[in-house]
């Protein structure tokens, strides 16, 4: 399974490498690839694929969903015994494929990818990858194993389970770890990309760190708290000492600028508390409005009728689809 955003002149790479892997290492397969919303050929590309070969199949979304609904799209799809899910950009080599098997076949029912070097990212990145991994092991529900991401065997019963989970804000590393079952790591070296360059940025990055927190812990809540009660007992302390400051050597008019900072001060934190309760009253109306979690503008290789998924909508036929 193949989530894919603007991949048009990776595709054809991605397939010519896997096929003969997947021909030699198991008796039938499929390669599902959802098209997040792209802006460039890819969906044409997919459309030639299948034509060539009608185990490549693929879903088109309406419009960018992002990449963790578009896994869970592609999980919704797929139908095997086993499920791999990796980039198309080629940094997730499909070589290490049959180790994934091997361990499936010994009993594993998550098998991760472990990246083993970090040389190709900036150490800004590098260093922030580590302090989420840091943040998440200490305030998480569930421990995450370093290095692991997406790339990733999944047995048909984790499969199950992780289409059993109806959250809309999807946080699918600290998913694979919460439905538990036997997982063990595969070490790989992340390829360079073929063509291209990263849809991630910094900011969306920071946002997809905060969900990832978010959604498995109310600690950030629970920091606000203490941070309030801490504030008011310091405000308190404060408070006395001016009393007792006062009665004994009178008053003076002098602290003014002190006043301002600490009435911007206290304020910044009430803001900052808002905001943090404001994030998980947000994620609370996402997930009650119920609305699918994607739409399905186009199936390429599927028979609609045999893929309504309880997830996703479709939309009418017609509409968003190619003349």
């Amino acid at each position: 399974m193949v989530p894919v955003y603007n991949e048009a002149d990776n595709l054809a790479p991605l397939i010519a490498r896997l096929e003969p892997i997947l021909d030699a290492h198991v008796a039938s397969w499929e390669i599902v690839c959802v098209d997040d919303g792209s802006r460039d050929g890819t969906l044409a590309a997919l459309r030639a694929l299948n034509a060539q070969d009608s185990r490549i199949q693929a879903i088109s979304f309406s419009r960018n969903f992002g990449k963790e609904v578009a896994i869970a799209a592609g999980l919704d799809h797929a139908n095997g015994d086993a499920v791999v899910i990796m980039d198309a950009d080629l940094q997730h080599p499909p070589e290490v494929i049959p180790a994934f098997l091997a361990k499936w076949r010994e009993g594993f029912l998550n098998v991760y990818g472990q990246r083993t070097d970090r040389e190709g990212e900036s150490a800004l990145k590098r260093n922030f990858a580590k302090a989420f991994y840091k943040l998440f092991a200490s305030f998480g529900e569930t421990e995450l194993p370093e290095g692991a991401g997406d790339f990733r065997l999944l047995d048909r019963r984790v499969v199950e389970a992780l289409r059993a989970l109806p959250e809309r804000a999807r946080f699918s590393k600290g998913l694979y770890a919460w439905v538990g079952f036997r997982a063990t790591g595969v070490p790989f070296a992340v390829a360079d990309r073929a063509h291209g360059e990263s849809k991630f940025r910094f900011r969306k990055l920071f946002s997809f760190a905060f969900d990832g927190i978010s959604s498995f812990s109310t600690v950030p809540l629970k920091i606000a708290t203490w941070l309030g009660v801490l504030i008011a007992i310091v405000a308190t302390l404060t408070g006395l000492y001016f009393m007792v400051r006062t009665l004994l050597f009178g008053t003076d008019l002098p602290g003014f600028p002190s006043l301002i900072v600490s009435i911007m001060f206290f304020s910044g934190i009430q803001l900052i508390s808002l905001g943090m309760i404001g994030e998980y009253v947000g994620r609370i109306f996402a997930e009650v409005k119920r609305r699918p979690l994607y739409l399905v503008g186009e199936r390429v290789g599927f028979d609609r009728q045999d893929n309504t998924q309880p997830r996703g909508g479709e939309l009418p036929p017609g509409i968003g689809q190619a003349p």
